[in-house]
């Protein structure tokens, strides 16, 4: 009987992998296109005489002597230092996540374990404190920043965006950690665990999927912002993303719009490595919170 409703139709069949196909090519196609735009000059890549001239390039072996050119990278990376700000991107994200991942797991770990009120009460604080935007939360910091002189370095947007992260890495880990049942902690502690070392030997490697995942947010949401890096960090000290903008210029200064587009598939590809890499732990960690243990 299984046998029989497990046998599909191949015209459902078909048209599962016809609209699986169709799907990957509508979310695939903007990098893939970017990622070969940034190989021409602007011309050719936002043609308006010819949309054909982005693929074939009429202009680009005219301009650079070949079909494809990495001026735009070059540009970029060298002529306006976007290593500066891929640096500064690495310190802001690896410190957000160390940070919150340290604090989160701790706090986590307390608040699925205790018995009182106040622990409900704790993570409802927390998600009103999430819910509210980024940018008000900012424009809360200006004023102190400006006077105490912290406006434009990198650990005053490394304060302010593990404050804006952490109530979500809060209520993720609390609620992985509510999942992992007590009696793992008890038997450890029978053993002749402390509460710290059945946290540190026990539990962590059982919940270790949902940390990845819950860092891996985490990484994103440092990685990608643009709003709180923009707004406290000065033009010479940027991160990758707000460095993005600037090639785009003003009505007053011109950018470089290859530069841009050059940058966008540099700050885009290791997003894919991160999660082709990650994706087990990251499907572990997401499945996690659906199975009581």
């Amino acid at each position: 009987m299984s046998k029989v409703a497990d046998r599909r139709s191949p015209v459902l069949v078909l048209f599962i992998w016809a609209f699986l196909f169709l799907w990957l090519v509508i979310a695939a196609f903007p990098f893939f296109w970017t990622f070969w735009g940034s190989f021409k000059v602007e011309g050719d890549f936002f043609s308006k005489a010819d949309w054909t001239w982005a693929l074939f390039g009429h202009l680009t072996p005219v301009e650079t002597g070949g079909n494809f050119t990495g001026d735009g990278y070059h540009g970029a990376w060298v002529q306006e230092e976007f290593w500066r700000a891929a640096l500064n991107t690495v310190i802001v994200v690896v410190s957000v996540v160390a940070i919150s991942l340290t604090f989160g797991t701790l706090a986590g770990y307390a608040l699925s374990r205790s018995t009182y009120n106040y622990a409900f009460w704790l993570l409802i604080l927390a998600l009103i404190f999430r819910a509210m935007p980024p940018i008000t939360l900012v424009s809360g910091y200006l004023l102190p920043f400006y006077q105490w002189n912290l406006w434009g370095h990198l650990p005053t947007s490394i304060i302010v965006l593990v404050a804006i992260n952490q109530p979500f890495t809060l209520w993720m880990l609390t609620s992985f950690f509510r999942n992992i049942p007590k009696d793992l902690d008890e038997s450890a502690m029978v053993d002749g665990c402390t509460h710290f070392q059945a946290f540190r030997h026990v539990i962590i490697p059982v919940m270790w999927p949902g940390v990845i995942t819950t860092g891996l947010f985490s990484l994103l949401l440092a990685y990608n912002d643009f709003a709180v890096t923009a707004m406290l960090l000065s033009k010479d000290n940027q991160t990758m993303v707000p460095k993005i903008a600037s090639f785009l210029g003003t009505t007053q200064t011109k950018g470089n719009v290859m530069f841009a587009v050059a940058s966008v598939v540099s700050v885009t590809a290791p997003l894919f490595i991160l999660v082709m890499f990650f994706q087990r732990q990251i499907v572990s960690g997401l499945t996690a919170g659906a199975v009581k243990g």
